[in-house]
């Protein structure tokens, strides 16, 4: 099924987060293998098998899963678990295929038809990752402790994800999000107020008690300043996004963490920097 990296030992010759690599997984609806890293906390088997002493972990789904080494994510998963700042959780990072296509929002791929296959992608989650992973790794089926999270596109995925299926998942981390997805050009007409299909999605939704979002942006995240307001476009489109969140009940500091990071950048550097801050807030003890 899996074949697993071997674990290191830490400083003290501790055990430390064992990355399961699997390449087990074909999908039906992406037409395709998918590959996954599976990474487990100190102490738990490198199968993932659960054993008497252990049981259904928290478990955080990751987009863009090849990114893993960039954003040193065992070993921020290592210290935040030896300090005890967080309790034994799961990461299922994985790989991206066709991203372009893959991610996005389910229901409506932009105006120059990018995201054409995110529908197949959230099928892809929804019916085979979810039971895979629930099957051969020790983790929760509990969407109280399921978090989905993912980079740029992968943000987006992720936050659609989250809001569309709140009996699969509580939490979304979306880290640099591509909320400018749009249904129109900038040059065809487009209008901030009925064009950014996130946005959109979000006002003709329902509140929905259980979810909370973590949600980050960087001052250098890009340059573009569409409305010439002195704010990069990729901060106007996520606080216009939590500003939605807001009008269907979601209160700043209670269900929505806003992280803006000076100087940060569109890129696995920045994410590094913030991923304790976000590991913290998913799995933290409250």
């Amino acid at each position: 099924m899996a074949h697993g990296l071997p674990a290191s030992a830490g400083p003290s010759g501790s055990a430390s987060v064992t990355v399961v690599r699997d390449d087990s997984l074909v999908s039906v609806p992406l037409k395709r293998s998918v590959r996954l890293d599976v990474l487990l906390p100190p102490g738990y088997p490198a199968t993932g098998k659960l054993t008497p002493q252990t049981g259904p972990l928290p478990v955080l789904y990751l987009n863009d899963g090849q990114d893993l080494p960039r954003l040193k994510l065992r070993s921020i998963m290592d210290s935040l678990i030896q300090k005890q700042e967080v309790p034994p959780f799961v990461i299922v990072a994985i790989h991206a295929g066709d991203r372009i296509q893959e991610y996005g929002t389910a229901t409506q791929a932009d105006y120059l038809n990018r995201g054409s296959k995110a529908a197949a992608y959230t099928d892809f989650v929804l019916t085979e990752l979810l039971p895979y992973v629930q099957k051969h790794y020790p983790v929760t089926n509990d969407p109280a402790q399921s978090v989905f999270a993912g980079f740029s596109l992968g943000g987006l995925s992720a936050f659609d994800l989250v809001w569309h299926h709140p009996q699969r998942f509580s939490k979304a981390g979306v880290f640099s999000g591509s909320f400018w997805w749009r249904s129109k050009g900038l040059d065809s007409g487009y209008a901030d107020e009925t064009d950014r299909i996130m946005h959109s999605l979000v006002r003709a939704g329902t509140y929905q008690k259980s979810l909370t979002f973590w949600i980050q942006t960087g001052t250098d995240d890009e340059t573009d300043d569409r409305d010439h307001d002195g704010i990069i476009d990729s901060i106007d489109d996520t606080l216009d996004i939590i500003a939605e969140l807001e009008r269907k009940g979601y209160r700043w500091n209670r269900d929505i963490r806003y992280v803006e990071v000076k100087g940060g950048q569109h890129n696995p550097d920045t994410w590094r920097r913030v991923m304790p801050e976000f590991l913290t807030w998913a799995f933290g003890v409250k």
